[in-house]
């Protein structure tokens, strides 16, 4: 199968979809207004938009016709339905099928009537959405129903991630999250929620207070007033923030951990990724009842879901976790199984291939 992908080209998620499409066989080419990013499969052709975005989602009309008439894929796959959804749009081309990823359908279209109607026209222009959530696959059809809509888990590589095989050596009790450092994604929440446990435990079981150690992997916007909120919360000497770290290491921060939380704060949080990384590592979650992340935590059995905004409800999930470790086990075991059953990487490549079958059955030819 010949397939275009439009897409941001520094997105980890996209280079894993064309590399293992590649891998696959496909002829997979990949179009971007980005020109770096993680390293693509030697067969897999990339081509360069000459314009960067904003501006380039529209500006880039005509040098995308061009690429698709040269190329002639069967399918375009789109990623993201606000920018590279308008370009696709104002492209013409069929069939395509549109991936949405979260912002573009949750935060975009409440920025004004403009953007709304937009992003009703992106969907509208879709031949088929593909959705990683079943919370996002809702909102999308609230902005408009498409008459073709899956939902593709973004899957996880388990070999990749995976349960360390050495024990810890020391006494610690590591807490941690892998996330960017913005606003969105609650890590101050994390923070507060860190500083009451030990709180708590400090009068209660002082030893096992002394024993809680916090990890914060990843950089952003946010780095500066999270490490200065770490001071004024009296947590600063127990909490690490490592900066930003690639993907591909991930795996080894998250085997650091005894506990993984992710406490977002917006319903764009569309689908728990990290969150199911950590599971495959046999790690117990804690996260936020926002967007999807419910929908990949088993609450009381893989992890527990806690309300948005609320560090009391964390610290009380956190103090239950971490008080008890056979519970701990016992969860982590539990979603390391729940990752094998329903979110391999190679289920959802196979789910979106049947997508791609799905829309070329349509029987649309390329316009």
């Amino acid at each position: 199968m010949r397939v275009a992908f439009l897409a941001k080209r520094h997105s980890i998620h996209t280079v894993r979809w064309v590399n293992t499409l590649a891998a696959r066989g496909h002829e997979v080419h990949l179009i971007s207004s980005i020109h770096d990013g993680e390293k693509l499969h030697e067969q897999v052709r990339f081509h360069p938009l000459p314009f960067p975005p904003p501006a380039g989602f529209f500006l880039n009309a005509l040098a995308l016709r061009r690429i698709l008439k040269d190329i002639q894929p069967e399918i375009l796959n789109t990623h993201f339905a606000s920018g590279y959804g308008t370009l696709a749009r104002l492209s013409g081309f069929h069939p395509n099928v549109l991936s949405v990823w979260g912002s573009d359908v949750y935060d975009f279209p409440r920025k004004s009537v403009f953007h709304s109607w937009l992003i009703r026209r992106n969907l509208k222009h879709a031949d088929w959405v593909s959705s990683t959530s079943h919370a996002m696959a809702n909102q999308a059809q609230t902005l408009y129903s498409p008459k073709n809509l899956s939902v593709v888990p973004f899957g996880i590589d388990t070999d990749a991630f995976k349960p360390t095989l050495s024990e810890s050596t020391d006494n610690t009790i590591t807490i941690g999250t892998v996330k960017t450092l913005a606003p969105k994604y609650g890590i101050d929440t994390l923070l507060r929620a860190f500083a009451q446990l030990r709180n708590t435990l400090g009068t209660d079981n002082p030893e096992m207070a002394a024993q809680l150690r916090l990890l914060i992997v990843g950089g952003g916007v946010d780095e500066l007033p999270l490490k200065q909120l770490a001071r004024d919360l009296g947590v600063e000497n127990e909490t690490h923030f490592s900066g930003y770290v690639p993907h591909q290491e991930v795996t080894a921060h998250l085997q650091r951990l005894d506990i993984y939380v992710a406490l977002s704060r917006l319903d764009s949080e569309s689908f728990g990724v990290a969150v199911l990384e950590a599971s495959a590592c046999g790690l117990p979650v804690v996260v936020s009842n926002v967007g999807g992340l419910p929908e990949v935590v088993e609450d009381g059995h893989t992890g527990i879901v806690v309300p948005r905004d609320n560090a009391s409800a964390a610290a009380s999930a956190l103090a239950i976790l971490v008080t008890d470790e056979q519970l701990r086990t016992r969860m982590g075991q539990a979603g390391r199984l729940h990752v094998e059953q329903h979110y391999t990487w190679k289920a959802s490549v196979d789910l979106m291939e049947a997508v791609y079958r799905k829309t070329l059955d349509l029987g649309l030819g390329p316009q």
